[in-house]
């Protein structure tokens, strides 16, 4: 499709004409991600042109059309000086139906026809990608205020309008992560916060039956619908942004620990496929990790529920799919750094503040020792698994297992290396100054760990360094006759002698050992 044509059609002022252009070009590029950068100038002009178009047309259908064309430009950077300025923000903003500082625009009520709600996902959309590919962009929209706007237009948005919410929850994320001084703002003054948490409760029909505890889902409602995955989806990313700053004000608790009950709710939950609610897990997690770690006792005080007796009456089924998880994350052997050290910082802050998580996590990794036959890395079980990760090459795994396994231990290191052996936590004790034995700075409960007795009759023969019994070596003299037993000392005695006959093997400090040329030129 020639942009000439649609340009002419444009400059002409024939709307209709260039609409009809438009849907051609729209159906021939709806995939194209890669632009000619011979036409570079050409869609420069024609975004400017479909700015024109879109201030001065009132027709619903002509702006979808529009916004559908500028939307798939807005995928080249190097074409959106036109949009990515103050009047090209504040025009696609009026379009999604967003209120910014000094522009006024209609907001979104019922009820709607299905062009006009098209008209403000396409502006929606097209903001996200402007502001995804424009650091020009993200500078306009912090002074225009378009994210306090947002969580004004989200207050607004029902559930009917599912993609309305869905990338005005993506434009939020996308402000959030790229710009730390909105993360401020939204947390401070736009209550982002309390307005994220209200959208995953309802989009997660989370019924209350105590202060912080949800009601367990029914088996009819343990999935998640496809719809209301997406959309907690984006909240998450969203409120674990804004919940990146300093949270270490009391005044939040509450906030936080409604959170911290949705999380546990969301654990709970399943959706359509493994890979997703593996995804919602993932992002549940990291949203915790965000969370002040006193707050964390949600996850295990569900007074109606009910607990555990040998854990002090708390519930452990979500300690239970953590654990699943990061052995889950373990098991597929990539992108640990990303996948699996937000788990595992997770439990191990939990199990150095919550002595229950500790115990329960302790007795399911860490339970007492019996066999010790094998080195601690060799095996199936999790602490196999994570003994192998002590001496992984990225820095960040091996410090997050070797720290979790750490913890699980009390910080003691004469436990640590009863469980790992000394070769494997090695790099730990050296960080922590530890080499020489003792405990961490953390004070946990006075209670002692038994050992097996499995354990203790084997402990004189465990190899502190590989954390095993070693079968004894064979002597290699036992097995030869008297004979070979004189071939090999008159060996070792000419070798000592060819030692001796060298032409200088050391001639006062710092002088270098001179080898003979036999011994130096061949092999």
């Amino acid at each position: 499709m020639s942009l000439t044509a649609i340009l002419s059609e444009i400059d002409g002022g024939d709307d209709k004409g260039a609409e009809k252009l438009l849907q051609k070009y729209n159906t021939e590029n709806s995939h194209t991600f890669a632009f000619d950068h011979k036409e570079e100038d050409a869609r420069i002009k024609l975004c400017q042109g479909l700015l024109t178009v879109l201030r001065r047309s009132d027709h619903p259908l002509c702006q979808s059309t529009c916004l559908e064309t500028l939307r798939i430009l807005s995928r080249d950077k190097r074409v959106l000086g036109p949009v990515a300025t103050k009047e090209g923000i504040l025009t696609l903003a009026g379009l999604a139906r967003i209120h910014v500082a000094g522009h006024n625009v209609e907001l979104l009520e019922e009820p709607q026809s299905a062009e006009e709600e098209r008209v403000v996902v396409e502006a929606l959309k097209c903001l996200c990608n402007v502001v995804f590919n424009s650091v020009p962009a993200q500078q306009v929209g912090t002074d225009v205020k378009l994210a306090e706007g947002l969580c004004a237009h989200l207050h607004m948005v029902s559930s009917s309008h599912h993609e309305v919410g869905l990338f005005s929850l993506r434009l939020l994320f996308l402000l959030s992560a790229l710009r730390t001084d909105v993360r401020s703002m939204l947390r401070k003054e736009a209550g982002a916060v309390r307005l994220l948490t209200d959208i995953l409760e309802h989009t997660l029909d989370v019924q209350w039956v105590g202060p912080y505890e949800a009601m367990p889902p029914t088996p009819e409602a343990l999935t998640i619908s496809p719809e209301n995955n997406e959309l907690a989806m984006e909240a998450l990313k969203a409120l674990f942004n804004i919940t990146m700053s300093d949270s270490s004000d009391e005044d939040n608790d509450h906030q936080f620990r409604l959170i911290a009950g949705i999380m546990r709710h969301l654990l709970m939950l399943k959706t359509n496929n493994e890979d997703k609610t593996e995804e919602a897990h993932s992002h549940a997690i990291n949203l915790l990790s965000n969370l002040p770690v006193r707050c964390l006792d949600v996850l295990i005080d569900v007074p109606v529920q009910g607990g555990m007796e040998a854990y002090g009456g708390k519930n452990i089924d979500t300690v239970q799919i953590l654990l699943d998880f990061m052995e889950k994350r373990i098991d597929k052997g990539i992108n640990y750094k990303e996948g699996l050290t937000p788990v595992l910082s997770l439990m191990t802050e939990s199990s150095r503040y919550h002595r229950e998580i500790r115990r329960y996590l302790k007795a399911q990794v860490l339970p007492p020792l019996k066999d010790v036959k094998e080195r601690p890395e060799i095996g199936a079980t999790v602490r196999n698994k994570l003994v192998r990760l002590m001496t992984h090459v990225d820095m960040a795994v091996k410090q997050g297992a070797a720290e979790f396994l750490f913890v699980l231990c009390k910080e003691s290191v004469d436990n640590l290396l009863k469980y790992t052996g000394y070769g494997n936590a090695a790099g730990l004790l050296m960080a922590r100054g530890l080499l020489a034995g003792g405990r961490g700075e953390t004070q946990y409960s006075s209670d002692e760990d038994s050992d097996t007795e499995e354990y203790k009759s084997a402990k004189p023969f465990i190899n502190p360094i590989t954390g095993h019994i070693e079968h004894p070596m064979p002597n290699p003299m036992e097995e030869m006759t008297e004979e070979q037993k004189e071939y090999e000392a008159q060996k070792l005695v000419n070798m000592i002698d060819e030692l001796s006959r060298m032409k200088e093997v050391l001639c006062g400090r710092g002088r270098a050992l001179v080898l003979p040329t036999t011994a130096a030129g061949e092999t």
